[in-house]
């Protein structure tokens, strides 16, 4: 049996991005076996954040420039440090990040209507270069 729900289209906020968290092929829900992602092209490290290379360079950043990425939900933010940009084919106006090293983004209140699940899938952001301690 098959139902359809309307849905409503994501944006973020002038200025900011809509994220989406992901897995690897070798990661098993939380569980991590490598740091490397085949899928992907990414060895050595989960700490990236995949961005379209036009909002790159609007952003005036460059690829392999680290980041800080802050989330924004209702009055509160939360920002995770040093996260790598890679370069990546994703629509405009998004980026993706994995999981679980970006689930400090997620505040417990932000979830789906209905199913009540965590909205790591619709993260809205802003980044800012990492500082240099």
């Amino acid at each position: 049996r098959f139902t359809i729900h309307p849905t409503q289209p994501a944006f973020a906020a002038p200025g900011r991005l809509l994220m989406t968290t992901l897995r690897t092929h070798d990661q098993f829900n939380t569980t991590v076996y490598s740091e490397n992602d085949r899928y992907r092209g990414i060895s050595g490290s989960r700490r990236v954040l995949f961005i379209n290379p036009d909002d790159l360079r609007a952003a005036q950043l460059t690829a392999g420039e680290q980041v800080d990425i802050t989330s924004h939900f209702r009055d509160e933010t939360r920002t995770v440090r040093g996260f790598r940009l890679v370069p990546y084919d994703i629509p405009r106006g998004c980026v993706a990040s994995y999981y679980p090293e970006t689930n400090d983004l997620v505040p417990i209140e932000s979830y789906a209507q209905g199913s009540m699940t965590p909205a790591y899938k619709s993260v809205e952001v802003s980044l800012t270069p990492s500082r240099k301690p």
